[in-house]
This record gives structure tokens, sequence and C-alpha cells, in this order.
């Protein structure tokens, strides 16, 4: 009896800043079982549009060094803070495209490029691409705001902010599909304030103002978000103010507001390892290595190398669709979700490139969607064809096994040896496979695609 008293304070808003309190906040069934989401990366930055193409930045810090990671960082949303090494790649090419132009001219060229932005385009692209949610850039680190706040920047003016309401049409768009709205927001990195020139992880976390002036900045818009647009996830970077401490009280009211809200770890993201801070999830970048055992997961990456719209991408360093789609199957079966990022153009227009990717996705969305949606992880993780395909497992809605073949046989019999019993069946054909012993014989042999799937029953 009092579990259920509990369950039902809590639905009537009466959750605190207690840690304790927060944590009774359960992951809600919606976000465990949407695991696809699209996260939208599209800030004044897209009017330079450059970062050099190479390894995600964690690759570069261990294998070239911190610097190296940041000065030279493939993200083109960095690119202000690459400015400030005179020997970057960011630095050379403005030199020799812009001269000595700062980077605030870029803020107006953007606000007017985006003015010819059709988001019902972008509302009709993510629902195809069978995504469940998605997650909005508000405000990057360079602290542009795309909202009419009534919060200006107190460092850079109107001028800082969005006439056009880009976050609210957006979430109209992509509510009209039925989908969920997530805010990122970079709560912990905002350039006006302090921070250009981060050259290491040390200088990083340096970077966060602490002051309470700036808190009180970052806590007006998140309210100022969640009074407007009823957000369902709050995405920050970076860190926050006071860290997890800071943080507590914008979470209560978030809860409060929405009790099937969820909010990520990157409000203080050491607290959160170290079981100090709370979070309903946890954001690997470009990794599908769960970072907390038992902690519901979202990996995020860019298709390419970026998250930012880059120039210098072409097809050879974005991820093809069948990567993409792997890497679904292989977070969802561990029980993750996968946040994968879009990078607009500065007038809005979502690279070619990209949407093949996400209409591909969706295409095997549709034919394979039991095996992905509302899934858990399935009791037996992995297994392999004796051709040495990976086969991932889940635990569908329905209660039954679902296999994902990752592979294409040789013939039309693929066997996998311990695979449950049961009937069986080929999503996307009507008809029982026939088995004997490991052997599955398939109507045919799989074309392509980047997988197929198995129904046991």
């Amino acid at each position: 009896m009092t579990s259920h008293f509990l369950v039902y304070r809590k639905a009537m808003g009466q959750y605190t800043s207690d840690l304790e309190s927060l944590k009774s906040h359960a992951v809600p069934q919606w976000y465990d079982g949407a695991k696809f989401g699209i996260f939208v990366h599209w800030f004044s930055s897209t009017i330079p549009a450059f970062a050099p193409v190479s390894d995600d930045p964690f690759t570069l810090a261990a294998e070239k060094g911190e610097r190296e990671a940041f000065t030279a960082s493939p993200y083109s949303e960095w690119y202000w803070n690459s400015l400030q090494a005179a020997d970057s790649p960011a630095a050379l090419h403005h030199a020799e495209k812009y001269g000595d132009q700062p980077y605030e001219d870029f803020v107006p060229q953007f606000f007017e490029a985006s003015q010819g932005w059709q988001p019902e385009r972008w509302g009709d692209l993510f629902a195809a691409s069978g995504a469940k949610y998605c997650v909005m850039g508000t405000k990057h680190h360079d602290g542009v705001l795309l909202w009419p706040s009534a919060t200006p920047n107190p460092h850079k003016g109107p001028q800082w902010t969005s006439t056009r309401d880009i976050v609210g049409e957006c979430a109209e768009a992509i509510r009209s599909h039925g989908m969920r709205l997530g805010l990122y927001y970079s709560g912990g990195i905002d350039w006006t304030f302090q921070g250009l020139g981060i050259d290491g992880w040390a200088s990083l976390y340096g970077a966060i103002p602490q002051d309470d002036v700036y808190h009180a900045y970052v806590d007006a818009h998140y309210r100022e978000l969640i009074s407007r647009y009823s957000p369902d996830v709050l995405w920050n970077d970076i860190g926050y103010p006071g860290f997890g401490a800071g943080a507590a009280d914008l979470f209560a009211h978030f809860y409060n507001t929405n009790p099937e809200g969820v909010v990520n770890d990157r409000f203080d993201f050491l607290g959160v390892m170290q079981g100090t801070a709370h979070a309903d999830f946890v954001t690997p970048e470009y990794t599908a290595t769960p970072p907390l055992e038992g902690k519901k997961f979202e990996v995020c990456r860019g298709i390419g190398t970026s998250f930012g719209y880059n120039e210098q991408e072409n097809d050879s360093s974005y991820a093809t669709s069948t990567e993409l789609i792997h890497m679904l199957i292989n977070i969802v079966a561990a029980g993750g979700n996968f946040l994968l990022n879009v990078g607009p153009m500065a007038s809005g227009e979502i690279p070619w490139i990209q949407q093949e990717r996400l209409l591909a996705i969706g295409q095997w969305l549709q034919v394979n969607g039991a095996a992905i949606y509302a899934s858990q992880p399935h009791e037996i993780t992995q297994l392999s064809t004796a051709e040495g395909d990976t086969v991932r497992l889940t635990r569908g809605a329905d209660g039954y096994t679902y296999a994902m073949v990752l592979g294409r046989p040789g013939s039309k019999v693929v066997s996998i040896a311990g695979l449950p019993t049961g009937d069986t069946f080929l999503l996307g054909y009507d008809h029982q496979l026939s088995r004997i012993g490991d052997d599955i014989i398939l109507p045919y042999r799989p074309d392509s695609s980047p997988a197929f799937t198995l129904r046991i029953q």
C-alpha cells in the first residue's frame, strides 16, 4: 500500500530536489520503448560549416592528445573554439576564406538563411525514418538562442536571439506525426560568458561558469523551455552550474510538470557515475559501450564525423545505412536507445546523403520494427550463424523471441546453433518456416538488406 501511495504522490507532483526523491523517478515506458530518436544540431556554425574530417574527439584524444582533439575537432559546431588556436585547421581555413571576419558575423547570416526553412519537411522525414522522438537543439556553446526568449543573452543582446520560433515550429512539425519532443541545451558551456580556447579536459570543465548570474540565466531558459514547449526530454550538455546539486530543483520542477519526462546525465556526468547525482539515462557518444552497468543508456552520434553540418564531408565519411542499422540493432539488443544526429545546412535543408540514410532505416524498421520497438534484451543476447554472421536477439513486446541476422547467408538455409525452439517465421513473409535442428529453411536467399529477422513463438 505504501508503494502505491508513493506512486500516486509522485503523479500528483510531489517530487522534491532531494536526491532520493529524484532517484524514485522511474524511466517511463514510452522512452524505454522508443529505441530510435533523431538529434538535430542546427546552429550559426552552419554558415562556415567547416571542420577537418577525422576520428571522433575521444579517439583523437587517446591517440594524438587532448590538444589535437579540441583544436582540430571534427565537430563543426566547435568552429568558434577551434579558431582560438592560430595553427588549427579551422583558423587556417577561416583566414583564407573570411580574413579577419569575427564569428559574430555568422549569427545574423544564419538567422537570415533560416527564414526560408520549412519545418514540416523535417517532420515528414523524421517520421519516415521510424524515429519515435526528436531532440532539437535550442542553444549550443556559442550561446545563440533558437527561440524568442524573454531572457536574452546579457553580453550579446537581442541580436543573439532568433525572432522566428525555430524550436516551437520544429516541435509542432514532429508532434504532428506523433513523435515525442526533446530539447538540447548547452548548460555547461556558453562562450559568450567564458571559456573560449578550450584545449583539453581540464579547460573544458574550467569553462563552466559557476556564478549565480549564469546559474539564474540557464535556469530561466530551462523553465521557459519547459513552459513554452512541454518537452519530454531535457538533454543537457557539458555540465551545469553547481552540477547535480545545482540542477536538482530544476529536475523536481520538470518532473512535477511532466512525470513522464526524462533527463540525461550531462548535468553532472561524474556525479551520475559516482551515484551522487541523478539522471534517467546516460549518453555514450560515438561508442555503443554502455558506461554504467544496469543504467538506461542512449548512444548519440552524427551520421558522419560531425554533429553540425560540415561541407568537407561526403559519402565516404558518412556511415552507410547498413552500418547505422547494425548500430541500431546492437544498441537495442543491449537495452539502449539510438539518438542519431542530422546536421542541416544553414538554410535548414537536410543534406541528401543524410536523408538517404534516414529513409533506409525507416524502410528497414517498417518490416523489422517488432524486433526493435518496446523490446527488451533477451536472456540470450548474441549468437552467430554457421557462416559467422552475428545474430542479435531481443524479447518483443508480444513476448516472442526475435533473432536479427546481420548478414546475408550463402543460400536460403541459415544455421544458428543455440537458437530457441518454437514456431519460426521470417518478418515480411507470412508462412511458417521449416526447421531441421539448427537449420532454418528460408523461402528464398535473403537479398543484401542490412539484416533479416526471425520470430520464434
